[in-house]
C-alpha cells in the first residue's frame, strides 16, 4: 500500500521546534558577530570570530564551564553534547588561550577545565555581546512580546542545569 501525501506540508516549515532552533542560530551568529567587534577580546579570537572559525558549539564552553573548573564529563553533560565532542571542543579552545586543563584537586585521576585570564575576558565579551543581542530582539520584537518569549522560554526549559 502506497502512503498518501498529506495535502499541506507547510508545518514542517513553522513548527515550534524548528522556530525555535531557528531563533537559536540567528541569536548565537549574532553574539558571536558582536564578540568579534568587541575591542576588548584578545585581537586573535576576535580575528578568528570575524572569519567564522569559532562557532556556537564553542559558545557552549563560554555557557557552560563553572567559574571555578569543571571536569570535562561534567562540561559535555550540560552541553548535551559527548564527552569525545567535548574533549575536542576543549583541545580547540585550549590552543586558543581560553581554557586550560589542571589537575582536580578532589580527584588526582580527573582534570578541571578552568577558564585563563584570556577566557574570562572572552566571557565578558560574551556577557556583553547577549546583553546586546537580547536588547536588539526587545527592539526587534516589542517590549511586551519579548517579555512573554522570556517568560515562556524558561517554564518550557524548565530548571537551568
Amino acid at each position: 500500500m502506497k502512503p498518501q501525501t498529506p495535502a499541506d506540508d507547510g508545518w514542517r516549515l513553522t513548527h515550534l521546534g524548528r522556530l525555535l532552533g531557528h531563533a537559536a542560530r540567528r541569536f548565537d551568529e549574532r553574539v558571536l558577530q558582536l564578540m568579534a567587534r568587541n575591542v576588548d577580546v584578545p585581537l586573535a579570537l576576535s580575528n578568528l570570530a570575524a572569519r567564522s572559525q569559532v562557532s556556537a558549539a564553542h559558545v557552549h564552553i563560554t555557557r557552560h564551564l563553572a567559574l571555578q573548573g569543571s571536569r570535562l564529563t561534567d562540561l559535555a553533560s550540560r552541553a548535551g553534547m559527548s564527552k569525545q565532542a567535548m574533549g575536542d571542543l576543549v583541545d580547540q579552545c585550549e590552543a586558543w588561550g581560553l581554557v586550560l586543563r589542571e589537575a582536580d584537586p578532589h580527584d588526582t585521576r580527573a582534570r578541571q577545565v578552568r577558564f585563563t585570564a584570556t577566557g574570562l575576558a572572552w566571557l565578558q565579551a560574551f556577557q556583553d555581546a547577549v546583553a546586546q543581542a537580547e536588547a536588539e530582539f526587545r527592539t526587534e520584537v516589542g517590549k511586551d512580546v519579548a517579555a512573554v518569549v522570556m517568560m515562556g522560554l524558561e517554564a518550557y526549559a524548565g530548571p537551568a542545569a
